[in-house]
């Protein structure tokens, strides 16, 4: 087969920037970097890295993902493609972004470390480079849209979780308070959130009710509208 029509055009990279949001201590998270490199070394940025000749780019931010967290099948989502013709001051670059969801106890802290990444509050990210403030804006609205429908905020929480911690979460992703009267009853009448008997004695001085999200029993559901 003949590729001289393809000879015809310019070659640039394809990138893909990941941004992984985390839940802790009542604060939706997300990870960057202190760049290591060149250009724009020492700067804020997304965690991301260049498609493979023979890689789709699915699997490319599976990739990133597993080197920078250490976890494998993480919910993870396209938001959407960035190409500006000089979004990156090293070269032409298009990249297409992700948002992951992560559960914090559960990555690595050994790769942050090798990885200069960071934990940093959403409402208080630092200025990033390139357009990757824009990106994490875009992946927020994504994620806001589909929180309300999805039962997709879990993959932030613990196997085990209060109801406190729960509403903190969708408080966090929302940007806005919920009634806890309300918020408890709509959770009650959902038959995938299973009470447990076990209690949390760590974050709670009472010792609060924990609970678990039980997949088996959405899937028979599949109505979820908070």
């Amino acid at each position: 087969m003949s590729t001289t029509f393809y000879q015809q055009y310019p070659k640039f990279h394809v990138a893909v920037d990941c941004i992984i949001f985390g839940f802790n201590k009542g604060q939706l998270k997300v990870l960057l970097q202190k760049r290591p490199f060149e250009p724009r070394q020492g700067e804020w940025s997304l965690m991301g890295g260049f498609v493979n000749r023979d890689e789709d780019i699915d699997d490319a931010a599976k990739r990133v993902l597993r080197s920078l967290t250490g976890l494998h099948d993480l919910y993870m989502r396209q938001v959407g493609a960035f190409g500006s013709v000089h979004r990156d001051s090293g070269n032409r670059v298009v990249s297409i972004a992700y948002f992951a969801l992560v559960d914090i106890d559960k990555v690595s802290s050994d790769l942050n470390y090798q990885n200069a990444a960071y934990w940093e509050d959403l409402e208080n990210l630092p200025p990033l480079l390139f357009d990757h403030q824009e990106m994490v804006r875009k992946a927020l609205l994504c994620l806001r849209t589909l929180v309300s429908s999805r039962p997709i905020g879990f993959h932030l929480l613990p196997p085990l979780f209060t109801l406190t911690q729960l509403q903190q979460l969708y408080e966090a992703i929302l940007g806005d308070s919920i009634d806890k009267r309300n918020f408890r009853k709509r959770i009650n009448e959902m038959p995938f959130i299973e009470k447990t008997e076990e209690i949390d004695r760590k974050t709670s001085k009472r010792g609060a009710i924990l609970y678990r999200f039980n997949e088996r029993a959405f899937d028979e559901v599949k109505i979820f509208k908070l």
